[in-house]
């Protein structure tokens, strides 16, 4: 996506096994990806331009850490809290072994932290964060999971 900032959201994906964690909650893992924001389109609601209630949507592909290989797809949407300075997003990446979902405020100038809200298949037990920074000028996004459970 593209308005002021670039948007756009992307989870989960291996090199190899599993991501989830323990079942007893022990394990914690580190992964990061690399999303592209080809598809962001917004939905001018109300008055003109940027202004509260625009609505974002999204489905992207998203990569390994070298930018590489595509590991997952996103799919979502962000509603425009404060026009120029933050969304309120939700979406889910989808892996071939399951889906991890997330929820949080974006800020149109600085990285966002994003708590993961749930999982399908072998992410059924994750808990954790996803820390959310823009790149490339908003058409690509690191987001680094720290992953539980």
């Amino acid at each position: 996506m593209t308005l002021t900032v670039g948007l756009a959201c992307g989870c989960g994906g291996s090199s190899g096994g599993s991501l989830a964690g323990s079942p007893t909650g022990g394990s914690t893992r580190t992964i990061h990806f690399i999303e592209h924001a080809d598809t962001d389109t917004t939905v001018d609601v109300g008055k003109e331009g940027d202004s509260t209630g625009d609505v974002l949507t999204f489905h992207n592909k998203v990569f390994d850490k070298q930018d590489k290989k595509s590991m997952a797809t996103d799919l979502g949407r962000c509603i425009r809290v404060e026009a120029g300075k933050s969304y309120e997003c939700a979406w889910t990446t989808i892996l071939h072994d399951g889906q991890i979902t997330v929820d949080a405020p974006f800020y149109d100038d600085k990285d966002s932290v994003l708590a993961i809200t749930g999982g399908t298949g072998a992410y059924r037990r994750v808990r954790g964060e996803m820390h959310w920074s823009s790149r490339k000028g908003g058409t690509e996004f690191d987001f680094e999971f720290k992953l539980a459970g």
